[in-house]
């Protein structure tokens, strides 16, 4: 259970977060209904699925367009590899590209309604998952195939986050409540936390081994100690926030739970810092590890929003 003072103070920290500005916001057109993006920090490309293609963006430029069918639902890539991973949920498929050709290097079967994709670089797998009976489908990063079905229990799974280091991955459930921890070296789920309403998107600081979960039906974000598996803080959003992306480095945490824009928070106090207003409901967040540049979907504008200086 949360302390009471632990959640009043993350809600005086919510309450009275600065106004931050930000050095730089550019605006690239990507293609109707972006719904994911996901950066190389490798290579600063950015990846944007959109409605039926994904956008390869750098520089801010968009330098290719890669027609998939659609609609797309999650995208991902493997930054040993430069290989980028995006899923089709209406046709139960994630499609396999090149992170330089941007060639359609394989399509592999998934399962019903695989919506959401990540990677385990060190396994040379992907996870996906988002099908009505809770399964998580792992397919094998050499071969372009599936390897097995993993059943679950909590029913529809929402995200996904691995953790290849410590062979784990946490899943959302939307329905359940929780987040579900899969042991990836086992193949079977070892532990189900309880967090807040709707969770969507999540993500990891690796180095303090702290999951950040947006909840998507109230105003705050649970923050998960990885070694005890329980929910050690709520971070409250001046609104609900769907998607969470972490700068490895400073610890940072970005969300869309801000009124038209971004929230900033300190991961290691847990307290928000700064809301960035973009006059858009902001969508898909993610992080340059690199240059620390976030990027935010536009989805009404058809945009993606690359950021610094927040």
């Amino acid at each position: 259970m949360i302390p009471r003072l632990v959640a009043a103070l993350c809600l005086a920290a919510a309450l009275t977060a600065p106004v931050a500005h930000a050095e730089d916001v550019v605006t690239v057109a990507v293609g109707q209904r972006p719904v994911a993006v996901a950066v190389n920090s490798v290579t600063g490309t950015v990846y944007v699925a959109a409605r039926n293609a994904v956008a390869v963006v750098s520089g801010n430029v968009v330098v290719a367009t890669v027609p998939l069918g659609g609609p797309l639902s999650d995208i991902a890539v493997d930054e040993r590899t430069g290989r980028v991973y995006a899923a089709n949920a209406v046709a139960g498929t994630v499609t396999v590209l090149g992170g330089d050709s941007t060639a359609v290097l394989g399509v592999i079967a998934a399962g019903p309604g695989m919506s959401t994709v990540d990677v385990d670089e060190e396994a040379n797998a992907v996870y996906a998952t988002g099908g009505p009976d809770g399964s998580v489908a792992v397919l094998d990063g050499v071969s372009n195939t599936l390897r097995e079905t993993l059943p679950g229990e909590a029913g529809p799974l929402a995200g996904v986050r691995v953790d290849s280091g410590r062979q784990v991955a946490y899943f959302t459930g939307d329905q359940s409540r929780t987040v579900e921890v899969l042991d990836t070296a086992a193949g079977s789920f070892v532990a189900s936390v309880p967090v807040g309403k709707a969770p969507a998107g999540l993500d990891l600081h690796e180095e303090r081994n702290k999951v950040y979960v947006a909840n998507s039906g109230t105003h705050h974000l649970s923050v998960l100690d990885g070694e005890t598996r329980t929910e050690e803080a709520e971070i409250l959003l001046p609104s609900a926030a769907s998607s969470v992306a972490v700068h490895q480095g400073s610890g940072t945490v970005y969300t869309n739970g801000g009124p038209n824009g971004l929230a900033r928070i300190d991961g290691s106090a847990n307290e928000v810092t700064g809301e960035l207003a973009l006059g858009t409901n902001a969508g898909d967040v993610a992080v340059d590890q690199h240059t620390g540049t976030v990027y935010v979907l536009d989805p009404r504008q058809d945009a993606l929003l690359a950021i610094t200086g927040f």
